[in-house]
C-alpha cells in the first residue's frame, strides 16, 4: 500500500464517522428533549399535548423539506414564508372568488407557487444575483402580492366545505381513539417520504448534492447547471404550494399578512436536522426531526410557563448551536 493512500483512507473514515454523527445527532437531541420535557413539564406526555405538537410540526416540516432541498444545492430561499402566503392567496381567489371547482384551487396553489420558485431560480440562474438577495427580493414580492391580490382581507373558504379535509380532519382517528392525527401530519409524512426518494435515489437528487458540493466541478462534468438550479427552486416553490394549502386549510382562510417569520422557522429546522449550510450535505429525515426539535423545545417551554419572548431566545440559541456544530462536523471531515 503506498503512503498516499494512508491519508485518503484517513480522510475517507473522517468524513463517513463525521455524516453518522451529523445524521445522528438531531435524533439524539429530540430524545433527551422528550426525557427533560417528561420529567420537568407537567402534562407533556398527554395524548393533547402529542396532538399539538403534531399540528405546530406539518406546515414548518413541508417549508423546511423545500429549504432543504435548496440549501443542500448551496443556495438559501427566504421566500419560503411569502411564497406559502400567496399560494394561499391564489386558491382562495379560484375558490372562493372566481367559484371554480376544488380541484382546480389545488393545481392553482401548487403551480403557482412552482413558478414563483423557477422565476427565483431564473434570476439567480441567469442573471447570477446571490441566492440571499434574489429570494429576498422574492419574498417582498410574494408578501405584496398577496396584499394586493386579497385587497389586505382575508380570503375565507366558507363556500368550499371541502377544504378543511385538506389538514384539519383525521383519517384514522378510529384507530387511534385517545389521540386524532390530522391530515396534514400524514401529508408532511408523504412529501418527506417521497423527497427522500427523489434526494437519494433519482438523477435530480444526485445532480442537487453536485451542485452544492462543487457547482464549477459539475459544470466541467457537462452537467448543466442553470436548468437544474431553476429546477431545483421550483421544487422548492412546489413545496411552498403545499405549505400554503395546509396553513390555510387549518385556519379555514387564506392570510394575506402571514408568512413573515416562517422562513426563518424552516431554515432553522433544516440546520438542525443537519443539512449544512455550505451544501453538499443533508437529508430529508433529519429535516423532519429538527422540525420535531423546534416544536417540541417550543411546546416544552409553553407548559413549563417560559413567556414567550424567551421562547424566541432559546430557539435563536439553538439556531447558533446547530451551525456551529455543522462548522465543527466540517472541520472534522
Amino acid at each position: 500500500m503506498s503512503s498516499s493512500a494512508v491519508p485518503e483512507q484517513a480522510r475517507g473514515r473522517s468524513l463517513v464517522s463525521a455524516t453518522l454523527l451529523q445524521r445522528a445527532l438531531p435524533f439524539a437531541v429530540l430524545i433527551l428533549l422528550f426525557a427533560f420535557f417528561a420529567i420537568f413539564a407537567p402534562y407533556f406526555f398527554t395524548a393533547d399535548n402529542f396532538e399539538a405538537i403534531l399540528v405546530a410540526t406539518y406546515v414548518n416540516g413541508v417549508l423546511a423539506t423545500a429549504c432543504t432541498f435548496v440549501i443542500i444545492s448551496g443556495g438559501i430561499d427566504l421566500s419560503v414564508g411569502t411564497m406559502m402566503t400567496l399560494t394561499a392567496v391564489f386558491s382562495g381567489m379560484i375558490l372562493t372568488n372566481a367559484g371554480l371547482p376544488f380541484p382546480f384551487g389545488i393545481l392553482g396553489a401548487l403551480l403557482g407557487g412552482a413558478l414563483m420558485g423557477a422565476l427565483s431560480g431564473v434570476v439567480i440562474a441567469k442573471l447570477k444575483i446571490p441566492p440571499f438577495i434574489a429570494t429576498l427580493g422574492m419574498m417582498q414580492l410574494a408578501r405584496g402580492g398577496a396584499l394586493l391580490l386579497s385587497n389586505e382581507h382575508p380570503i375565507y373558504f366558507d363556500s368550499t366545505p371541502n377544504y378543511p379535509m385538506i389538514a384539519q380532519e383525521s383519517t384514522i382517528s378510529t384507530l387511534f381513539p385517545s389521540i386524532e392525527i390530522p391530515n396534514g401530519v400524514f401529508i408532511m409524512f408523504i412529501v418527506a417520504i417521497l423527497a427522500s426518494i427523489l434526494l437519494n435515489r433519482t438523477i435530480f437528487g444526485r445532480y442537487v448534492f453536485a451542485l452544492g458540493s462543487n457547482e464549477e466541478a459539475a459544470r466541467l462534468s457537462g452537467m448543466n447547471v442553470d436548468v437544474w438550479k431553476i429546477l431545483t427552486y421550483a421544487l422548492s416553490g412546489f413545496l411552498c404550494g403545499v405549505a400554503g394549502l395546509l396553513v390555510s386549510s387549518r385556519l379555514g382562510s387564506a392570510q394575506p399578512s402571514l408568512g413573515l417569520g416562517y422562513e426563518l422557522e424552516a431554515i432553522a429546522a433544516t440546520v438542525i436536522g443537519g443539512t449544512s449550510l455550505s451544501g453538499g450535505r443533508g437529508s430529508v429525515l433529519g429535516t423532519i426531526i429538527g422540525a420535531f426539535i423546534l416544536s417540541v423545545l417550543l411546546n416544552g417551554l409553553r407548559i413549563m410557563g417560559a413567556a414567550e419572548d424567551w421562547k424566541i431566545v432559546v430557539t435563536g440559541v439553538v439556531i447558533i448551536a446547530a451551525v456551529y456544530v455543522d462548522g465543527l462536523l466540517r472541520k472534522r471531515a
